[in-house]
């Protein structure tokens, strides 16, 4: 079992919080994406759209999709539970977990891609893209913002896979020059408790 990786990246590092808060290992190859390794014959063999991270079974298929490869560790390993125990748990994480993708990561990284010089001849960018895409993950942090003043972790009283999607965001967030308004003092709290779980380092 390997793990196609990258540092540089959000998804990839869900990934490997997520193992890291199990206590599991696996061995980690870098692609480099700076240089479009991605796109590359080699490992659009293994994973046709190009997108990181992608773990290869022993059996040498591939699995891609950040939450997809979560779920088969989830499975494999139950415990600590990341996404649930009970049918409830397991459905309202999910939910929480899909509206960190929808309503924050695609906006935040909307902005970036539409916006980046590192995506220049990569993608399709549209710069009209940027202020409405930035628009709207700034209203969506807002409204999590409300819903931390009452509740410790995004899905309620238990870290999951919810908080690991909303906290890489806001990371590479940070990074690009597309930080939070540090107003938010609820996303703020919570997000000086993520980065000091261990995990935070993978």
């Amino acid at each position: 079992m390997k793990l196609y990786d990258s540092t540089i990246a959000p998804n990839p590092r869900r990934v490997r919080i997520f193992l890291a808060e199990k206590g599991i290992t696996v061995p980690l190859e870098q692609v480099d994406i700076r240089s479009g390794a991605n796109r590359q014959r080699e490992f659009l063999a293994k994973n046709p759209i190009g997108t990181l991270p992608a773990l290869e079974l022993d059996d040498g298929r591939v699995l891609a999709e950040s939450l997809a490869i979560c779920e088969y560790f989830e499975d494999l390993h139950p415990e600590p539970a990341l996404i649930g125990r009970t049918p409830e748990e397991r459905a309202f994480t999910r939910m929480w977990e899909r509206r960190m993708e929808l309503e924050v990561m695609f906006p935040l990284l909307g902005a970036f891609r539409h916006g980046s010089p590192f995506f220049k001849g990569r993608i399709t960018q549209v710069e009209g893209m940027v202020e409405p895409s930035r628009a709207a993950a700034r209203k969506r942090l807002a409204w999590i913002d409300e819903i931390l003043g009452s509740r410790p972790y995004v899905a309620g009283d238990r870290y999951t896979i919810a908080d690991i999607t909303l906290f890489c965001t806001i990371d590479f967030g940070g990074l690009v020059g597309e930080g939070y308004d540090p107003s938010l003092t609820n996303l703020a709290r919570w997000h000086e408790a993520m980065k000091s779980r261990p995990s935070a380092g993978a």
